[in-house]
């Protein structure tokens, strides 16, 4: 672990094996998979106030997934990942697109003066780090006054039920395992996984929902129109990964005040957490 940069080597290259994996091209990641949860985060996201030819972060960009939808809207697009194999990824995904720029850096060695960027975005990453609230702090450091921030953090099942919230702690058991496994065997079993608990289950919430009794704590009702691809990547993302923190909506906007962001806002949709907040 390096506390320095503010990263988890062992997840770094974790997340380097899975975006080798799961590379989040077409056709295997459809474009309709990849717009609907695009705008399951970005829906709160303020682009009406975003100046011409802005210039924004992908903070942790991974495979580059949503850099491909954002890099048409702006001006110039810095992606950034810890992960070499990971960039290598991005880089393919994204090479037609001439206004971006690739950077292999943690959150805490941004490659950016302060103060210099329009906006930025950090989804499914911070949670993975060492300190979180610390790579807000430094996120923060880099966007002008007024620059909207989105992020995404794993949510501490806040609005769940206590059973929900129990199901997950047995999860946990699961997910310690997996994530010290060799990379073969966290491929074998998250497929299995994927296959025998995330499919049925989602499945069978698409179901409750076309009849209109769909309880609203379903398990992995998020992915009842995703397809199978969406479900392998995610169970090999939420198994296998080494380094996982989780938080409360409370949290979340405690250190996003903090850090010195203001107008805090969340997304009552799933994932949760997403919220948007301005640099004050």
């Amino acid at each position: 672990m390096s506390e320095t940069r503010n990263a988890d080597q062992a997840t770094i290259d974790g997340f380097g094996r899975e975006w080798g994996m799961f590379t989040q091209s077409p056709p295997a990641f459809s474009e309709a998979d990849r717009r609907a949860m695009f705008d399951a985060y970005f829906g709160i996201f303020p682009w009406e106030t975003l100046p011409a030819g802005s210039v924004g972060a992908d903070i942790g960009c991974g495979s580059g997934r949503w850099a491909v939808l954002v890099a048409p809207r702006v001006g110039e697009l810095h992606v950034i990942d810890p992960s070499p194999l990971a960039l290598a990824v991005a880089r393919a995904n994204l090479a037609n697109a001439e206004n971006v720029r690739f950077h292999a850096a943690s959150v805490s060695a941004l490659p950016f003066p302060d103060a210099s960027l329009d906006f930025a975005y950090a989804l499914g990453v911070l949670h993975h780090v060492p300190d979180t609230a610390k790579a807000i702090c430094d996120i923060a450091a880099k966007l002008k006054s007024g620059a909207p921030f989105l992020l995404y953090l794993y949510y501490a099942f806040d609005n769940r039920s206590p059973v929900y919230r129990w199901l997950w702690k047995i999860s946990e058991i699961g997910r310690f395992l997996l994530s010290r496994a060799p990379f073969a065997v966290q491929r074998i079993a998250t497929y299995l996984i994927a296959l025998f608990v995330y499919w049925p289950l989602a499945r069978l919430a698409a179901l409750l929902e076309r009849i209109g009794s769909l309880p609203r704590s379903w398990p992995l009702a998020y992915y009842r129109q995703r397809a199978f691809y969406v479900m392998r990547t995610d169970a090999f993302d939420r198994f296998c990964t080494r380094l996982e923190r989780r938080f409360t909506q409370t949290e979340i906007a405690s250190m996003l005040r903090a850090a010195g962001f203001a107008d805090i806002v969340f997304s009552d949709k799933a994932p949760f957490w997403v919220a948007c907040a301005t640099k004050r």
